[in-house]
Parts: structure tokens; C-alpha cells; sequence
């Protein structure tokens, strides 16, 4: 082969690296702005599920029993402002206290205790939404080429945000009870 030939090929490799690497950047781009997005909705939801808890607690003390709903209140507070910065830990204090309410919630209404089921649905997908994201942005910032040229190199890795909401039955025992009125 001819030095000519040869130049031909080093510039079309350059090319493709160059083709490539703005393509692997745009999508970067997009999958930050896409965690982004799925953070707001995330927080969100988890702040709505706060303010509902701390509602049902501070409106209907005696469907939850008067120390519950301190308690209720307390790490639905503690969700909104974690004191300790952990909010993972906060959210699933606030979760497990949702889920051991009691299946009689006499007195409560129903929009209530659905807009609260819902919300907890709501936030069980936007979390699953979240991390996945997460997972495929760090994937393609993890690939070698990625790192071999270090695209995005100067911003942090995302975070999971790991809380236990299962998606199948987030709602708990509120959805036992929405039923039981019918």
C-alpha cells in the first residue's frame, strides 16, 4: 500500500472516532438530562407521599392510634429534611411505618387514603424510572472507550436511589382498606 492509501485510512478512522464520540457525548448529554427529569419526578412523588402521611397522621390521629401517628409525623418530617442527610434511610423509615398502618383506617377519607396509594404507586415507578437512568448512564460512561478518552470525566458517576417501595403492592395495606369499603 502507498502512503496515500495509507492516509486515506488513518483519516477515515478519524473520522469514525470523531463520528462516534460526538454521538456517545450527545447521548451523555441526554441520558444526564434524562436522570434529571426522572429525579424531579422522583422527589416529587416522595414529597407528596410525606405531606400525605403527615395529613393522614395530623387529621386522623385516632384511625392510626395517637403514638403511630407521632411517629407518622416525625418521619414524614424527617423525609421531607432528613436531620442525618441520609434520605434513603428516612424514606424507608417513612415507608415501613406506612405499610404497618393498621387495615381498619375507620374515619379516613377515601380520596385520601387513595391519593396516598396512588402517590405510593407513583413513587414505586418514578423510582424504578430513576434507576434505570442511573444504570444506563453509567453504563456507557463506564464502556472503555468511553473512559479511554474520558468523556464526562469531571462530573460525578449518578447515584441509585435505593428505597423499598415494591412496585407490586406499594400501596400496603392502604389498598386493603380502600377495598374493604366498598
Amino acid at each position: 500500500m502507498t502512503p496515500e492509501v495509507w492516509l486515506w485510512v488513518a483519516a477515515v478512522l478519524l473520522l469514525v472516532l470523531l463520528a462516534w464520540t460526538a454521538w456517545t457525548l450527545t447521548r451523555l448529554t441526554r441520558l444526564e438530562r434524562r436522570v434529571a427529569r426522572a429525579w424531579i419526578a422522583l422527589d416529587t412523588q416522595l414529597q407528596r407521599r410525606a405531606g400525605l402521611a403527615e395529613e393522614l397522621a395530623r387529621d386522623h390521629p385516632a384511625a392510626v392510634g395517637q403514638d403511630r401517628a407521632q411517629y407518622l409525623v416525625a418521619f414524614a418530617a424527617d423525609a421531607r429534611r432528613p436531620m442525618d442527610g441520609d434520605r434513603e434511610l428516612a424514606e424507608n423509615a417513612l415507608g415501613r411505618e406506612l405499610r404497618e398502618l393498621p387495615a381498619d383506617l375507620t374515619g379516613v377519607p377515601a380520596a385520601l387514603r387513595t391519593d396516598l396509594a396512588g402517590t405510593t404507586t407513583r413513587a414505586a415507578l418514578a423510582r424504578r424510572f430513576y434507576n434505570d437512568a442511573v444504570r444506563d448512564t453509567r453504563a456507557l460512561r463506564r464502556s472503555r472507550v468511553s473512559r479511554l478518552l474520558r468523556l464526562h470525566a469531571g462530573r460525578p458517576l449518578p447515584r441509585f436511589f435505593d428505597i423499598e417501595i415494591p412496585l407490586d403492592g406499594a400501596a400496603g395495606d392502604l389498598n386493603r382498606t380502600k377495598d374493604s369499603t366498598r
